[in-house]
């Protein structure tokens, strides 16, 4: 049985399949292709992958039903790669459970770090409370974070958004998908919260705050946290 990463491309257009197929088994990857939605789904049911590429605009079935049925039961990262760019089908993927969307055309390499990112993910989230990323260290069973060995202080409100993000490295999470886990359902709509608290976490944690490298923002969309190499 191979120790590969096996990841399933789901995308209509041959050329694209043929592309991804060629670069992720250069970079070590097993591929599985299907170039409708049943196709995909009948392929990740059989045999689950470790990561879906998952294309929006499929002939049978919008990409996002095809999300949402995979979310009733698949756990594994689902990046979108697809040519709507709008803000409104970013987010509806992203709160339907899509770890992270690529637009075509799109730069093969930052394919694979988001792959790379996710799976990542995927491997360490459950059993790794010591998360270190550049000058950073998060202890999370302890609930102490360090810039340099030293400990910043943050309020429970500040850690617990934090933890959220570093626990995501790499994912993008929507403003809905932050007010939501860190205030609860009735402040989806009260993005001003969230921008407090971002702006007080970057005075704390980046080197300047006015051009952050760890917490990055996605316009329109949300943040990610970013894991210094």
């Amino acid at each position: 049985m191979s120790n590969k990463a096996q990841v399933l491309v789901i995308d209509d257009e041959p050329q694209i399949r043929k592309l991804l197929e060629i670069t992720l088994e250069s970079n070590g990857y097993e591929v599985s292709l299907a170039a409708t939605a049943k196709e995909g789904i009948i392929i990740a049911a059989n045999h689950p992958p470790d990561a879906i590429i998952l294309d929006l605009g499929l002939p049978d079935e919008s990409g996002h039903e095809v999300l949402i049925k995979l979310r009733e039961w698949y756990i594994n990262p689902v990046i979108i790669l697809s040519v709507q760019s709008n803000e409104d089908d970013i987010v509806k993927a992203l709160d339907n459970g899509a770890n992270d969307y690529l637009v075509k055309p799109f730069r093969t390499g930052e394919l694979l770090a988001r792959i790379r990112s996710s799976l990542r993910i995927k491997i360490s989230e459950e059993n790794n409370p010591l998360i270190t990323c550049g000058e950073m260290e998060f202890n999370l069973s302890a609930r102490i974070v360090k810039k340099n060995n030293i400990i910043i202080k943050l309020t429970a409100t500040e850690y617990t958004l934090i933890s959220l993000m570093v626990k995501n490295e790499g994912k993008v999470l929507t403003h809905q998908y932050l007010l939501r886990e860190v205030w609860g359902p009735g402040y989806i709509n009260q993005s001003q919260y969230l921008r407090v608290f971002i702006a007080q976490l970057r005075k704390k944690i980046e080197n300047d705050a006015n051009h952050p490298e760890y917490i990055i923002t996605e316009s329109g969309v949300g943040y990610r946290f970013v894991c210094k190499e």
